[in-house]
């Protein structure tokens, strides 16, 4: 196994050569011989963990290619001699930027429009309702010059900041707002009968649930018609302190409307309006519940105002409240019961507190996972280090272009195609499980198969061939492979591939297709390791030899004595195989060759330079590498046809995107299909794009994922922030579609 280590500051980067049962220590002898770093001098960080002397790279789920940090620690006495003569190092007293922060000062006592002890209602920014409340204090606004006006028309900002506390929440802190945002409380509630259409009325209203309780907002009265059995109330509602329209919005509480009393100069109110304007309401405004589970009723068990464990509203002087989730307990509901409230800063309940054993602080013992220590590596015995080779690492990346469960071929994945080993395969989605040879679902059939010469029952004839079912051997003890010493039977895997003839499934004797066409596709995988048995294995790595068909299945005595499941599969593909003259020839036109890991070229390259490669890869790996290294091949070009060309041509708001696509048509179909499932990735969901929806900033985006950030109200491209608008229409581009689907035929299924 190989990984990158890089310097913080990226300006040296090596590869070296390690096993996932190196230790750190090891591994920092290692790295002083690369990069000429002494070992007290150096500090190695993967995923912000500090590796620690006495565990191994296994211990920190270091996998092949990833990229360990080292931190070099300065030489504090080079440090002191960098400082010229006369120099000293002197502290940096860092503080509050005053003018930034600074408090609104005192205003005088008397004002021109409301003062101290007025009844308002205010508009809140947060949720851009008018709410009743109290003047308490008025400042000068020290950032604006105070407005002068002659009473004609009242400005929209007098250069004063008013001190509101709001009815319905005394505990809160009162809100500082500007003369906008405040104007005389709305005392009469208006009949239905005297509202007209074009009148501006305050009204209740919920943005979520129009048919439920909310906050109250101005109305613009548009339509007003009455039926028998409801008048309909339309109109356009502003909300927030930008008024922000809220078009066709039909009003349910039509007996709650209320006036909205003008604003007046104090010079110009009588003494009973001045009286009136420091008198509260009898009555108060119904605004939407605090708790919509129990509507606020007091006499009601509600779990999320109340306890969360009992649901009691009772003594809140003795509920404590988590930080993290917001929710109240009674301090004897907790298990285990407090005393007293907790006198710490900050305090969370069982669900969402942190064990503190399982952080590991900077320089402190890792803790060994439960999943690592049930593992069987974990408890053997033996000295041999197998954590050396690629069958232990893990996949580095997902196949996202079809689901799991996707029958059939895979988008953009050629018969013919090569990896050098059984996690790439995994990782480009045509036989996903590491080790299992079947992948399938009892309950829905088997998606692919690989052939490796496990089982001594297995006969290839290329474009037919006799394959055994899974089970009956006894793998305890983290073998990989063993003799039968059992009867199969015909379930999990093996009834997944049963389940993929076109027969009525027969657990005991098995069953013949007389149409084996209509059968459920399999994608078959050979490997190398065949080669003992069959002359149509590759030479080296795993190979995608393309779409066959269960024809029958039926149990059998082996060669063990044993039961097994025995299956003949043919070829169902139109492309040519691997293995014809007609094959090789395709693959060779579509510059088709061995896919290697990321990295895994440049460590043999390494390791050849350095002599030791024998010890480690084989000399035989090395020589396949060279044969077939892309340097050493001639790359023949691929060439669109003609339904592809003309739909890439007719995406002309994706022009440019299409002709750097283009420039890898020299590297072969691979290479081509590579660089267009990256350029045409979805920035949100990290896929290729679905329905996409080209903006006007020349960047694509699925539909979904679109509407998903404007449900958010995201109004920008999720690329680059560019204003979209909130009335965007996302057009799908069809044309980019169409051509994505040409080159990724079936990539949707599931989308």
């Amino acid at each position: 196994m190989y990984v990158q280590v890089r310097t913080i500051d990226g300006k040296q980067n090596v590869t070296c050569t390690i096993s996932k049962l190196t230790t750190v220590k090891e591994f920092k002898e290692i790295v002083k011989s690369e990069l000429n770093v002494e070992v007290d001098k150096q500090r190695l960080f993967f995923r912000g963990k500090q590796l620690e002397d006495d565990y191994k790279i296994f211990d920190y789920n270091i996998n092949v290619n990833d990229v360990v940090q080292l931190m070099v620690k300065p030489d504090l006495p080079q440090l002191k001699s960098d400082l010229k003569d006369g120099e000293s190092v002197k502290s940096v007293d860092v503080s509050d930027n005053e003018s930034n922060n600074r408090d609104p000062q005192e205003g005088p006592s008397a004002q021109e429009i409301f003062k101290v002890g007025d009844i308002i209602d205010a508009r809140d920014t947060c949720y851009g309702g008018w709410f009743e409340g109290k003047i308490i204090a008025i400042l000068k606004d020290s950032s604006k010059d105070k407005c002068d006006f002659d009473g004609a028309e009242l400005p929209v900002d007098d250069g004063l900041l008013y001190r509101v506390k709001l009815n319905s929440y005394p505990d809160d802190e009162p809100l500082l707002l500007h003369l906008k945002d405040i104007r005389p409380r709305s005392r009469e509630v208006l009949p239905l009968s005297s509202v007209n259409v074009g009148d501006i009325i305050l009204v209740n209203y919920n943005i979520e649930e129009p048919s439920e309780r909310g906050y109250w907002y101005d109305l613009k009265v548009t339509s007003i018609k009455p039926s028998r059995k409801r008048t309909e109330l339309k109109g356009t509602l502003f909300v927030g302190t930008e008024k922000t329209p809220l078009e066709d919005s039909i009003i349910h509480f039509i007996d709650d409307i209320m006036k909205i009393e003008s604003t007046k100069l104090i010079s110009e109110r009588s003494e009973e309006e001045l009286a009136l304007m420091q008198t509260e309401t009898k009555t108060k405004r119904i605004n939407a519940p605090y708790c919509s589970k129990c509507s606020d009723n007091s006499r009601r068990k509600c779990r999320e105002c109340g306890c969360n464990r009992c649901g009691g509203k009772d003594e809140p002087g003795k509920q404590v409240m988590c930080d993290e989730c917001n929710m109240a307990f009674h301090i004897w509901c907790l298990k285990p019961p407090l005393s007293d409230i907790p006198d710490a800063d900050e305090w969370y309940c069982s669900e969402c507190k942190n064990d503190e054993n399982e952080i590991v602080k900077a320089g402190g013992k890792l803790k060994e996972s439960k999943k690592k220590a049930k593992m069987a590596s974990a408890n053997s015995n033996s000295s041999r280090d197998w954590g050396k080779g690629m069958a232990c690492v893990g996949r580095t990346k997902e196949c996202t272009l079809v689901p799991p469960n996707h029958f059939g071929p895979i988008p953009g994945i050629e018969v013919g195609t090569q990896w050098k080993f059984r996690v790439q395969v995994s990782e480009a989605g045509v036989h996903r499980p590491h080790v299992a040879g079947i992948h399938g679902r009892e309950s829905d059939g088997a998606y692919s198969i690989v052939l490796s010469g496990g089982y001594e029952d297995d006969i290839d004839n290329g474009d037919e061939f006799m394959y055994t079912g899974s089970g009956g051997r006894d793998l305890s003890g983290n073998k990989r492979t063993a003799e039968q010493s059992s009867d199969q039977t015909l379930t999990r895997m093996n009834k997944a591939l049963a389940i993929n003839c076109n027969a009525t499934l027969n657990s005991k004797d098995g069953a013949e297709a007389s149409n084996w066409c209509g059968g459920k596709p399999v994608r078959v995988v050979r490997n190398f390791k065949l080669a003992k048995h069959s002359k149509y294995a590759p030479k080296d790595g795993n190979r995608y030899d393309g779409i066959y068909k269960v024809v029958k299945y039926y149990p059998q005595k082996g060669k063990s004595g044993f039961i097994v499941w025995r299956y003949v599969l043919r070829r169902d593909d139109p492309s040519p195989a691997p293995w014809t003259s007609a094959g090789k020839k395709r693959i060779e036109s579509l510059g088709l060759e061995m896919q290697y890991p990321e990295g895994y070229l440049a460590a043999m390259e390494k390791k050849e330079n350095d002599g030791s490669i024998g010890n480690f890869f084989g000399k035989r790996v090395l020589e396949e590498t060279n044969k077939n290294s892309p340097a050493k091949k001639t790359k023949i070009l691929f060439e669109l046809d003609e339904k592809s060309e003309k739909c890439i041509s007719e995406d002309s708001r994706n022009s440019k995107l299409w002709s750097s696509v283009k420039e890898s048509l020299c590297l072969g179909k691979q290479k081509f299909l590579s660089k267009a499932e990256e350029t045409f990735m979805c920035i949100c969901c990290q896929e290729l794009v679905f329905k996409p929806v080209t903006t006007h900033c020349s960047h694509n985006i699925c539909l979904v994922c679109l509407k998903r950030s404007f449900a958010a109200e995201v109004y920008t491209c999720p690329y680059c922030r560019s204003e979209l608008g909130k009335k965007f229409d996302m057009p799908i581009n069809k044309h980019l579609q169409e051509a994505l689907l040409i080159l990724f035929p079936g990539y949707g299924a599931g989308r």
